[in-house]
């Protein structure tokens, strides 16, 4: 005979439950964002074929175990990828369902390539190159539907689960966004990937004082003689402020990564101390920031 036990109350098996579907190009770091998701405590699996997804979905919900689930489907599917858009459309009724659509332009994703010396999973007939674009277009269809498109291209590989698990830790989304205060020198070349430039020119420039001349902004005592000028702390001020502003616009518009470049002529006193003390201005603000000084000998 079994046991007698207390009548539980029937619950919705969708409290608590979430999928998320990580698809994308190849080399756009999809297996760095399923680790991501397994240090979150989500149960993951790789490249699990897409006519298993109902069935694991239902798994997801029933189960006390795997609630939070992460899988990664992409071009390694081949042609049962073109089923996805239409089974994504049934388990969305059965659990809270997100696909997060990573990419990355050309010029990133071959330099990965390169690096790695691994095959495209389209094959070795044609070049990388071409390849990736027969990809872009099989993908097409799911870019589509994406809740949430991921530029992986200026994202090293720490930087994108930093990215993923500071999102997906639910925390606050107006400061989700990695921001890249670079310094340079304008005779070096304006950097490619800047999205924001500002010339620091017009301040006074310490090259031109000998015992700073050896030296760079990041020093005290050269930082502290630029500081000296008002209009120095004017322009933080001011930059600051209208960067505290522009971020959460840029977040809403999907950008995950901003490079600020301030530049001044050869890149080693002015745009350094600038690039120093603005990250310090956005990270009191609560944004993650890294600073580079591109030109800079220290």
């Amino acid at each position: 005979m079994g046991k007698l036990g207390r009548r539980v109350a029937p619950r919705d098996g969708r409290d608590g439950a979430e999928l998320v579907i990580i698809t994308g190009i190849s080399g756009s770091g999809k297996a760095s964002a399923l680790k991501a998701f397994e240090d979150l405590g989500y149960y993951c699996v790789d490249n699990l074929p897409v006519e298993l997804i109902p069935r694991f979905a239902e798994l997801a919900v029933q189960s006390a175990e795997i609630r939070r689930t992460a899988l990664v489907v992409d071009v390694r599917e081949g042609s049962k990828l073109d089923q996805l858009p239409g089974i994504l459309k049934s388990v969305k009724r059965m659990i809270p369902t997100k696909v997060i659509y990573l990419e990355a332009s050309d010029a990133a994703l071959l330099r990965r390539f390169s690096e790695t010396r691994r095959p495209h999973p389209l094959g070795t007939d044609s070049p990388v190159r071409a390849s990736l674009s027969t990809e872009r277009r099989h993908l097409k269809p799911i870019h589509a539907i994406a809740d949430l498109v991921i530029d992986t291209s200026k994202f090293n590989v720490h930087e994108l689960r930093s990215y993923v698990t500071d999102r997906f830790r639910k925390q606050s989304a107006d400061k989700n966004i990695l921001v890249s205060c670079v310094s340079f020198g304008f005779k070096h070349g304006v950097p490619e990937d800047a999205d924001l430039v500002f010339d620091v020119r017009f301040l006074p420039n310490p090259h031109f004082i000998p015992e700073f001349r050896g030296l760079t902004g990041r020093h005290p005592r050269v930082a502290k003689y630029i500081r000296l000028f008002p209009q120095t702390q004017e322009f933080i001020n001011r930059i600051s402020e209208l960067l505290v502003y522009l971020l959460p616009h840029y977040i809403r518009e999907g950008k995950s990564y901003l490079t600020i470049s301030f530049g001044c002529t050869g890149g080693q006193h002015r745009s350094v101390m600038i690039a120093e003390d603005v990250s310090k201005r956005l990270r009191k603000a609560g944004y993650r920031v890294k600073v580079m000084h591109r030109d800079s000998p220290t």
